[in-house]
């Protein structure tokens, strides 16, 4: 199968069948992303059990490769420490800024079809609002249980 057919379908899928998309009532954090360049947004939600992620949704709207790179982040990252998944966070960023190596795509696992928004700069932002928002979430320098965050310096 052709590379970009393969970014298509696995796009579709997780916009058109979302598995992660809804609140989660007993979230350990819970944070809200916004991409003020074309309105997408999110509410990201993680529960988190001894430094695991252990379940994860979100809410919001916006263009098919936000909604669908968070749900394909949530599929990622459910199951993983919480540093494990702000590494993650960080090959992600890397293939979206076209730095990755083959291993850092690889371990992204689906998320990885999504190396060619490197080629497309007006969908990075939409790509990275689910990924920054849970680094922010999750990063050491501020671990953020409630709040709002605008994602204006993604570059």
């Amino acid at each position: 199968m052709e590379l970009k057919s393969l970014y298509r379908e696995i796009l579709n899928e997780h916009n058109i069948h979302p598995e992660h998309k809804m609140p989660l009532d007993d979230a350990t954090y819970t944070l809200q992303g916004v991409n003020p360049s074309c309105g997408d947004n999110i509410t990201l939600y993680l529960k988190s059990e001894n430094g695991k992620i252990v379940d994860g949704g979100f809410t919001g709207s916006g263009c098919a490769v936000s909604q669908a790179s968070v749900d394909m982040m949530l599929d990622l990252v459910i199951g993983k420490d919480e540093r494990e998944a702000v590494r993650l966070c960080g090959s992600f960023t890397a293939m979206i800024r076209g730095e990755a190596s083959e291993a850092q795509i690889e371990e992204l696992e689906e998320a990885g079809a999504l190396q060619d928004v490197s080629h497309m700069p007006s969908r990075v932002k939409c790509a990275l609002l689910g990924w920054r928002t849970m680094n922010d979430m999750l990063s050491e320098q501020v671990l953020v249980k409630t709040g709002t965050l605008s994602h204006c310096d993604v570059k």
